[in-house]
């Protein structure tokens, strides 16, 4: 298995749907990588070479992704709370916090039923 930002990504598909397994990095991150590298999209990743495979990694390298993205993120949630403001309140009570309806829906974000006492 190639690793690529600290990721194993799979052998056996194609090198533009092995770099989405990165966090932070979808289908057109992965498409432009793999452009900019002048690597074939449909080539898989078990038939790269070792040279193509260092230019993916050094690109992959130069955005933000995996460790460094997902502190980012934690950190902006962390900072919308302690301001107090809406969304970091809603972060806090874990309901949902792009305005949809919590009424009959929300269920993942809510979790179970609670029962009716």
């Amino acid at each position: 298995m190639a690793r690529i930002a600290g990721v194993d990504i799979p052998n056996d598909k194609r090198v533009v749907i092995s770099l989405t397994y990165v966090f932070g990095i979808g289908k057109t991150t992965a498409q432009q990588v793999v452009a900019e590298a002048n690597v074939d999209p449909n080539t898989r990743v078990k038939d790269l070479t070792n040279d193509e495979l260092d230019r993916l990694r050094s690109i992959v390298d130069s955005i933000k992704v995996e460790g460094d993205l997902r502190r980012e993120v934690s950190l902006d949630i962390k900072r919308l709370q302690e301001i107090g403001s809406y969304r970091g309140m809603r972060h806090r009570r874990n309901l949902p916090v792009r305005g949809q309806n919590t009424k009959n829906n929300a269920r993942t974000r809510k979790g179970p039923k609670k029962p009716i006492r």
